[in-house]
């Protein structure tokens, strides 16, 4: 599955881009503009439009968005994308253009494109309130006027697509923060929303602990002015604010689309010109050397702790504590061909498999054993938090040195320390930074490539 559960339908953002764009082109080829470079104006109205769209967040509308945030939005859109197809005309010097067409050009898009975005709206808040898809489980944790206008919010705005499960008390005698942690795992609690007045500071710190350890996205009520310091993120549901602790760059469906179309295009490239005549070669090494199959599979943690198969090239005997104990300096069940793809990490090229399978991403935190998940999780605060996003065949921690074998307990903790770096800073070109970092190291060897 390539995106996650219960989040807003990712999928509509790029075929809503995708639609915009090809009336955008469409009418471009339709209505007589006498334009004297049509493959010109095609690429300069596709890339105009994408760079307007990016930095005016065109695509991004969350399901407590109000009508008034889209009507804004398209009119930015539109007011940009006039000057910009105006300027055509002087930029590349095209006199003969029909500026009455231009216009007519403009107004159908505008009339076109306004009415898809409505539509798209539209038809996913009655999605969320007939069908009750798209659905988030919620809990409020506070009992002041508030809350209880939160809580109004949740069950009469039922497009917006929040399941109201339970509302606990910090006031009252019988509140017990671990039952509430208990109730918010056993009813598959997706988003926790806290009042600040009413949490004392290592209650707010437990709530933030919980949610990073479990995969729970944790939001504050601001009713306290002595908000901690940190980045959040503001936003408003109906009239009531709401701060959130950890905003995600890959929860936004653009930029999810743009990773993901990377790693698909990226993985094919080297599938095709690398893995289909290197796999023959290494599957001759392996089987002559030992005796056992040529890739090696193993059971990890992936995207919301979803258990998965990673494919590597087997570079140890076939032993059955292969799952169990990770390989170390000099171990005795790593093979002399085993020796020199894992220095030179070749062994790790069937994750691109991975990679096409949308299990897996290019560039994310790396996965760890089934058995150190459930060990790391337990004992390192926030090591969950890696979950977030799909795990990678390389990740800003690798390229730092914390790759291989955990030595010392300073090695997962500096680890998820690069890792949750990398979920909350993600760009492409910090990914595009990792891969010539990887490759680097990897022509270079490192010490822990073993």
């Amino acid at each position: 599955m390539f995106f996650k559960q219960h989040r807003y339908s990712n999928l509509i953002t790029p075929i809503s881009y995708s639609l915009d764009l090809v009336v955008l082109n469409m009418f471009l080829y339709i209505l007589p503009i006498n334009f004297q470079t049509p493959v010109l104006m095609h690429v300069y109205i596709s890339l105009t439009w994408i760079i307007i769209s990016t930095k005016n967040e065109f695509y991004t509308i969350y399901r407590f968005s109000k009508v008034t945030y889209v009507i804004r939005l398209i009119f930015v859109q539109f007011v940009f994308f006039f000057l910009t197809l105006y300027a055509f005309i002087g930029f590349f010097k095209q006199p003969v253009i029909s500026r009455l067409a231009l216009a007519e050009y403009f107004v159908i898009t505008f009339i076109i494109i306004s009415t898809l975005k409505f539509l798209s709206y539209f038809l996913l808040m009655r999605y969320r309130e007939r069908v009750k898809g798209n659905i988030r489980n919620v809990v409020i944790i506070g009992k002041n006027k508030k809350t209880d206008q939160l809580r109004q919010v949740f069950n009469e705005r039922v497009e917006f697509g929040y399941n109201f499960k339970k509302q606990f008390s910090p006031k009252s005698h019988d509140f017990d923060i671990r039952g509430c942690f208990s109730y918010i795992h056993d009813n598959k609690v997706d988003e926790i929303y806290c009042s600040i007045s009413e949490l004392k500071n290592e209650e707010i710190a437990k709530f933030i602990s919980f949610a990073d350890n479990n995969l729970k996205t944790l939001k504050f009520i601001p009713d306290n002015k002595n908000i901690f310091a940190k980045k959040l993120k503001f936003e408003y549901y109906d009239y009531i604010p709401v701060l959130s602790l950890r905003d995600i760059p890959l929860d936004n469906p653009i930029n999810a689309f743009i990773k993901r179309s990377f790693d698909i295009i990226f993985s094919l490239f080297v599938i095709i010109g690398l893995l289909s005549w290197l796999t023959p070669l290494l599957a001759l090494l392996i089987t002559l050397e030992s005796k056992g199959p040529v890739f090696f599979r193993q059971t990890r943690n992936g995207i919301d702790n979803r258990e998965f198969y990673c494919y590597k090239f087997r570079s140890m005997a076939p032993n059955h504590k292969a799952d169990d104990i990770q390989a170390t300096k000099n171990d005795m069940r790593i093979t002399k061909i085993g020796r020199f793809i894992r220095k030179t990490s070749i062994d790790e090229l069937p994750q691109f498999y991975n990679v096409l399978f949308g299990t897996m991403s290019v560039v994310g935190p790396r996965p760890h054993m089934v058995k150190h998940t459930n060990e790391y999780a337990s004992s390192v605060d926030k090591y969950m938090v890696r979950h977030f996003v799909k795990p990678g065949i390389t990740g800003l921690a690798q390229v730092r040195g914390y790759r291989g074998e955990i030595e010392q307990e300073a090695d997962i903790q500096n680890r998820i320390k690069f890792d949750i770096f990398y979920i909350e800073n993600w760009s492409m070109f910090l990914d595009l930074k990792i891969m010539l970092q990887t490759i680097l190291n990897a022509l270079k060897g490192e010490a822990k490539a073993y």
